[in-house]
């Protein structure tokens, strides 16, 4: 079921309700809702929204404030209105169909099956408010043509993407990682992955430098060739991530919301409700409160909250907590037909490793259709990203934008990538990680995962199953 709940904001006080009265509130000041908390998140983002939701199933008191009218901050999902609107795009064209069909994500990803982000969807049971669908396939360009990244060993001899020998020696590799277990050294065929570069590991399968590429940035979704001379053990975990998603649902290893992305922070939004949390949205924040160097709480026009710690995305703290490490481009693509050799796919993901185009970094495609509830019927919607690497934006893209055939409408934005100074615990801000430009949610779990960490002191339990998302836990 679709959320309604967009402007949703503190209800007002019942007449003759006196204010909340603190002995830290300052001359002329009021309390902001409830005036004293655990934490204070600022932002609904999808990151915010999943840390609100842990602390709050947790027994902790969290006020969640955002500028916006509506979930998900630099994540939404828009409407045809608001998607033209935001680009200044004008009205949209009548033939794309009903406004209401459309929930376009701004920064499209796909969920891992078995990653670690469909273990904190169970960690809190959001799963219960939302749908899923599995992706109909992956591709990884190769040579001028897309392929299919096989999903399964009958797949893997039929595929144009190695000749016949080195179709052999991949299966060997995969039957390897399978049944690697860190654990266990009698699955490691005398070989010492902590120390055995990536690299080693390829050219002992006697693997040709095309599949190794292959391998590492479609399916241990490597973002670039640094990986190659470090250690093999974490790009063989990815791998097996990979494997087991795979596994579970036969045609992709993604899975995706229906109705988009911007489902999943009002999903925990709910979560964080329905144990005590208090939202606001429309609420802006001018000062983060410090004393000491130590943050303690917010200030609102005459209004304040303390909490023992602030938590949110970049864009709600000074320049000097925060620093640029990059930019990403992005081009929201309208289309009136799948993308072309995908066998008509009604989703689809396609990797362009950088070495492919010329690029140090990888082009990454995911196309929507109808069927996930994001556009309206005969209309695809695919989002071409990657990190920038030129002066002009339209050149980082056009390699996935000319995978896509005839573009309808097309919307590029180009986001500076932020990251915090510090870890927080000097200041009690904890800041998360701006999204990266990859069509998958695993490098912003790690961070998700440090940021949960920084604020409660422990390790999220990541031992869950994450064999399914239907049904309750």
């Amino acid at each position: 079921v679709q959320s309604t709940h967009r402007e949703q904001k503190y209800p007002k006080m019942a007449q003759g309700e006196q204010p909340k009265n603190f002995d830290w509130l300052p001359e002329g000041m009021e309390a902001l809702a409830d005036g004293e908390y655990d934490a204070i998140v600022m932002g609904t983002g999808l990151k915010e929204c999943v840390i609100s939701g842990l602390l709050s199933v947790k027994g902790k008191r969290v006020l969640q404030v955002d500028r916006n009218g509506y979930y998900g901050g630099d994540g939404a999902s828009l409407n045809l209105t608001n998607l033209f609107e935001k680009f200044q795009a004008g009205e949209a064209p009548t033939n794309l169909g009903a406004n209401r069909d459309y929930n376009v994500d701004l920064i499209p990803k796909f969920i891992m099956a078995c990653g670690n982000l469909t273990k904190m969807l169970l960690h809190t049971k959001v799963t219960r408010y939302l749908d899923f669908k599995s992706i109909t396939g992956s591709y990884v360009y190769k040579g001028g043509n897309i392929l299919k990244v096989p999903a399964t060993p009958s797949e893997a001899l039929q595929s144009s993407l190695m000749g016949i020998f080195e179709k052999r020696r991949f299966r060997k590799f995969l039957i390897f990682v399978d049944q690697y277990d860190e654990a266990n050294a009698a699955t490691h065929e005398g070989r010492d992955l902590t120390t055995m570069t990536m690299r080693e590991l390829y050219t002992a399968f006697g693997m040709q430098p095309d599949t190794h590429q292959f391998i590492s940035h479609s399916m241990c979704l490597e973002l670039d060739e640094a990986h190659m001379d470090k250690p093999a053990l974490p790009t063989i975990k990815n791998l097996k991530v990979y494997m087991h998603s795979l596994q579970r649902y036969g045609t992709s290893p993604y899975i995706y919301p229906i109705y988009g992305l911007g489902g999943l922070p009002e999903g925990f939004s709910r979560i964080c409700a329905i144990h005590g949390g208090t939202f606001m949205l429309n609420q802006d924040v001018d000062e983060i409160l410090m004393k000491d160097g130590k943050a303690y709480g917010v200030k609102a026009g005459n209004q304040m909250a303390t909490a023992k710690m602030v938590i949110g995305d970049p864009s709600y703290f000074p320049k000097d907590k925060v620093r640029p490490t990059g930019r990403v481009v992005r081009c929201i693509c309208l289309l009136n037909h799948p993308v072309p050799n995908t066998n008509n796919a009604e989703s689809v993901q396609v990797v362009i490793p950088g070495p492919q185009v010329g690029r140090v970094n990888d082009v990454f495609v995911c196309s929507l259709g109808n069927a996930l509830q994001v556009t309206s019927q005969g209309i695809y919607v695919a989002i071409v990203s990657t990190v920038a690497e030129k002066a002009n934006p339209d050149e980082d893209v056009t390699p996935g934008l000319k995978i896509l055939g005839p573009i309808l409408q097309r919307f590029t934005s180009v986001s500076t990538v932020m990251e915090p100074v510090s870890d927080g615990h000097d200041d009690n801000c904890f800041i998360s990680k701006s999204f990266d430009a990859t069509s998958h949610f695993e490098s912003d779990c790690d961070d998700l995962l440090s940021l949960y960490k920084r604020v409660s002191g422990e390790d999220l339990d990541m031992n869950i199953n994450a064999d399914s998302v239907e049904g309750d836990y």
